[in-house]
């Protein structure tokens, strides 16, 4: 009988720290910070202003590298790639969702939601297949050829939802996905980001709210640029 093979984390951090040059001042942003989310979950990241977890989200986006320690995504060490490489990443193995909604006001929704694959290359055709596939799936089939500004606040962040699933990337980052929505549109993202979660989507969600991180499968708090609290599956052994 063949043995399975074990599939690495999706997110990997170990002891990964970084340091901003303010003047001749140097701030670090985060302190030595490990830890490891596995395929399919679905993890919470709180913190009060400044504790260093937009810096976390900003990394584990490949929008920013760490000053040091080593960061794997599926495996992968992005912790030395190029702008070039880290561009490709962030298009085809992360799919970001935001607290602004990012919409270009002249485009149709499906237009908003296939600039991705327009920057990955793909054909006009398929671009269009999958966009609407992708609103589809969030609940948005009936409003494709809607400009953002004919669309609600929350219908405006599952578009963005939608956008972020249609290169079917390794990885969902939310970033205050719930920041400029009523609670009614509040409780219908969470609700789908359950369904993703779900569905095997792996998802982390950036957060200050409580009630917002309880919906998640697991949540982790960082303070001072260190991980304040998790469970013991969330520590590969964070910086004292």
């Amino acid at each position: 009988m063949t043995t399975p093979v074990e599939q690495p984390p999706i997110i990997e951090l170990t002891d990964v720290r970084k340091t901003y040059a303010t003047g001749a001042a140097q701030v670090q942003a985060l302190a030595g910070v490990s830890l490891a989310i596995g395929a399919g979950e679905y993890v919470a990241v709180t913190g009060p202003s400044g504790s260093g977890k937009s810096t976390l989200m900003h990394i584990l986006g490949c929008l920013d590298v760490p000053s040091a320690g080593t960061y794997r995504l599926a495996g992968t060490d992005v912790s030395a790639m190029s702008e070039t490489e880290l561009a490709h990443v962030r298009n085809q193995r992360i799919g970001f969702v935001f607290q602004q909604f990012n919409l270009l006001a002249s485009l149709a929704a499906w237009r908003n939601v296939e600039l991705p694959l327009c920057y990955a290359g793909v054909g006009r055709a398929q671009r269009r297949e999958r966009a609407m596939a992708a609103l589809e799936r969030v609940g948005l089939a009936d409003r494709v050829e809607h400009r953002p500004g004919e669309l609600s606040g929350g219908q405006q962040q599952r578009v963005a939802v939608a956008r972020a699933l249609v290169t079917d990337p390794a990885l969902i980052l939310a970033d205050e996905p719930t920041g400029n929505l009523d609670s009614h549109s509040t409780d219908d993202m969470l609700a789908l980001l359950a369904a993703l979660h779900g569905a095997g989507r792996t998802i982390v969600l950036i957060t200050h709210e409580a009630s917002v991180a309880a919906a998640a499968q697991r949540s982790l708090r960082i303070r001072d640029g260190r991980l304040e609290h998790a469970d013991d599956s969330d520590l590969i052994g964070a910086a004292p």
